[in-house]
């Protein structure tokens, strides 16, 4: 595992000792460098914000705001791999549902801790690849094409989107925002889930939201933006958080701070 890009990693835990030992093992690995640490979820953001980590090493119980808050806080911003570090593995369902490359059970040691860093940079070096083909193939289609079609399409400059429009190699699908049910971030694409199937579309979830409707799309979580005429039932969790259920079946993770917005918007629809 020593040839290839390192990945700059940032180690997040309220126990100087978890730190410590997080970091020496860290320091073993050839592929990894830490370029910083944080104690608490406040400061975690921060730190993610200063030295845009590739890796993210986050303690799951940590004072006034856990692992789980840390994401929800970050947005956008989350680093492309995230492991969590845990000593309940009750978090590990939870951990994949936001994402989360593997999680880590502690007391840890260095084989499992290896294991865990060897599957995110195999990981990451998969997505930087695929990235990579996809912007080449992107380029040399514009080449070919000078007029692009618009990745979004409205009424009106200042409206709402109405259609989408997703390019496949030969040709442009336009799908109906009608016929979306959800919508999933995938790195500096969005996954559109819809009657007809999943496609991939070339936009950010941020800037994605800033264009559909607010009173009919509703962002539930930083990686989840939900059609609120697909919802049929809620689900409230322990933590504040909860399930929301769709129509088709589907359930989608609500974060704890946008419970509220959730319920709000679905009592005034």
């Amino acid at each position: 595992m020593s040839e290839g890009r390192v990945f700059r990693a940032l180690v997040v835990d309220d126990e100087p000792a978890a730190r410590d030992t997080l970091g020496a093992l860290l320091a073993e690995e050839p592929r990894v460098t830490v370029v910083g640490e944080a104690r608490d979820g406040e400061e975690a953001v921060a730190q993610v914000r200063a030295h845009r980590p590739d890796l993210l090493f986050l303690d799951v119980q940590m004072p006034e705001r856990d692992g789980f808050d840390v994401l929800d806080m970050l947005g956008d911003d989350v680093p492309a791999g995230v492991v969590f570090v845990t000593a309940h593995d009750e978090h590990a369902l939870r951990a994949f549902e936001v994402h989360a490359l593997d999680y880590v059970l502690k007391p840890f040691g260095r084989p499992r801790l290896a294991a865990a860093v060897r599957r995110a940079v195999r990981r990451l070096d998969a997505e930087e690849a695929w990235s990579l083909r996809h912007t080449l193939a992107s380029l040399a289609r514009a080449r070919r094409t000078p007029i692009e079609a618009t990745a979004l399409e409205s009424d009106a400059a200042t409206a709402p989107v109405t259609r989408l429009a997703v390019r496949r190699s030969d040709r442009t699908l336009l799908i109906d925002v009608d016929d979306v049910h959800w919508i999933e971030a995938d790195g500096d694409y969005v996954r559109l889930h819809t009657t007809r199937g999943v496609h991939l579309l070339a936009d950010r979830m941020r800037a994605l939201e800033q264009h559909l409707e607010p009173t009919r799309f509703l962002r539930i979580h930083r990686s989840t933006i939900v059609n609120l005429a697909r919802v049929r039932a809620l689900k409230r969790a322990e933590d504040g958080g909860g399930i929301v259920h769709l129509d088709t079946g589907v359930q989608l993770r609500v974060a704890r701070n946008r419970w509220a917005g959730l319920e709000k918007a679905l009592q005034s629809g």
